[in-house]
């Protein structure tokens, strides 16, 4: 397991983060996810945490509050000292009594949010904070203002955002720098090699501002694991027959899937383990984050680090994948070219 800066900061986290988005479901879109209740979630808590996963993902509507709840227990029941273990949450969506103000990005949803986090994960300190969203009713400078207070307090060490665009980090950054206020230090984002489109703004931007990536739903919602055809047959169980998220061009994903198989028969692992395999080979990614239902599950994703891709299976990879061009790409290409070959001497 190797170990890397998270954004322009001097916390290091594992290359893969645990997501807890299976734990605590019941009911609707939730039970579709993941029903693990305490035992289950512990166990997968304690296989992470053994191969050298330091770091774990959640989120306070995730199962209504109750996969903080259980994630908090889990590091109480293993008796993992805190400073061996970095926590993520997040806020933005509707939590509590569901009332006018219990959403989004406010003063008064963050102060209320960032409590009851903390009590349900039963700890003192939130190690990286999260806005879950972009809330467009909400001026940037009260979301910021808050966030820093809370650094400032010390209920929050860093701050990051999810699925916001390049202009609305780059604005944040901007404004934070202005006024000197705690910065993003991540941005939990959508990419897979069957979904790319980040690479457009968001890595440029990333690249550019030293902002970290943490990476959601590495296997497309399970579509990249390799339990899926193109007539549409799947592995029982499967996730994406119950909830079929994020939107994915499956014909692009199974192209990708081929020459995976491939690749993965080649090595003797599995599909999934390079699709994970090629993110961990972006130098833009920080972390990427894994979910699982079964032990055997997390173990095989977890295998992806033993992974290294030579350089023609990573061009076999790219080219499969690659985006569709678009403008003003071609262009900053095309103009750039010149003094790009003068920057390599």
């Amino acid at each position: 397991m190797r170990y890397q800066k998270l954004g322009n900061t001097g916390l290091f986290v594992s290359e893969l983060c645990l997501g807890t988005m299976t734990f605590g479901g019941e009911e609707g879109m939730w039970g579709k996810i993941g029903q693990l209740r305490q035992a289950d979630a512990e166990k997968l808590v304690g296989t992470a945490l053994e191969a050298g996963i330091n770091f774990i993902d959640t989120a306070n509507v995730y199962s209504e509050g109750r996969s903080e709840e259980i994630t908090g227990q889990a590091l109480k029941n293993l008796k993992i000292p805190r400073e061996d273990v970095v926590v993520a949450t997040k806020v933005f969506g509707e939590t509590g009594t569901k009332g006018v103000n219990s959403r989004g990005s406010s003063r008064y949803h963050i102060i209320n949010s960032v409590k009851e986090s903390l009590r349900r994960l039963q700890l003192d300190h939130i190690d990286l904070y999260q806005l879950h969203g972009f809330d467009p009713a909400t001026p940037m400078e009260e979301t910021l203002y808050a966030l820093d207070n809370l650094v400032q307090h010390g209920h929050v060490r860093y701050i990051g955002v999810s699925n916001w665009a390049a202009w609305q980090i780059t604005k944040a950054l901007g404004i934070s720098e202005r006024k000197g206020l705690a910065r993003f230090a991540s941005l939990q984002a959508y990419y897979t090699i069957a979904g790319r489109d980040l690479e457009r703004e968001l890595v440029p931007m990333m690249q550019s501002e030293g902002v970290g990536l943490m990476v959601w739903s590495p296997l497309a919602g399970g579509l990249l694991s390799g339990k899926y055809s193109r007539d549409g047959e799947s592995e029982a169980g499967s996730r994406r027959q119950e909830f079929d998220f994020p939107p994915v061009e499956k014909e692009r994903a199974f192209d990708c899937v081929d020459v995976m198989r491939t690749i993965a028969d080649s090595k003797g692992v599995s599909v999934a383990q390079i699709a994970l395999a090629w993110l961990l080979h972006q130098p833009v990614v920080s972390s990427v984050i894994i979910g699982a239902k079964r032990p055997e599950q997390l173990t095989d994703n977890i295998a992806a680090t033993e992974i290294r891709l030579s350089e023609e299976e990573l061009k076999q990879l790219d080219g499969v994948s690659a985006l569709p061009r678009e403008y003003p790409g071609w262009m900053l290409e095309r103009q750039g070219e010149y003094r790009r070959n003068q920057l390599k001497g």
